[in-house]
């Protein structure tokens, strides 16, 4: 299945507690259904103390599944994304207003 959601997308989270914030996609696990969003589910994690690294409490972007994630238009709303063929090339395109994404 081709990907609905891309790397540098701009999209809004739909459910959950960053419900109705927006951000740009930093990476995609297409396998896991999942995909992080810089600065949206935000989570503490505790790590160890190295040489390369200092240890402590540092704030991690986790993955958020990608059914709550929805692209936003040029109009700055959410709204889904639909495929259909440019001359010969397959593109992406927002359903509200049938932009090429």
């Amino acid at each position: 299945m081709a990907a609905k959601l891309k790397k540098g997308d701009t999209v809004v989270v739909l459910t959950g507690k960053d419900k109705g914030k927006q951000g740009t996609i930093s990476s995609v696990n297409p396998s896991a259904g999942k995909a992080v969003v810089d600065g949206l589910n935000i989570a503490i994690r505790h790590t160890k103390q190295s040489q390369t690294s200092q240890g402590g409490r540092i704030p991690q972007a986790m993955p958020i599944a990608l059914s709550n994630l929805a692209i936003v238009d040029a109009n700055g709303k959410a709204t889904r994304v639909g495929f259909k063929t440019d001359g010969d090339k397959k593109v992406r395109y927002a359903k509200t207003t049938g932009d090429v994404i």
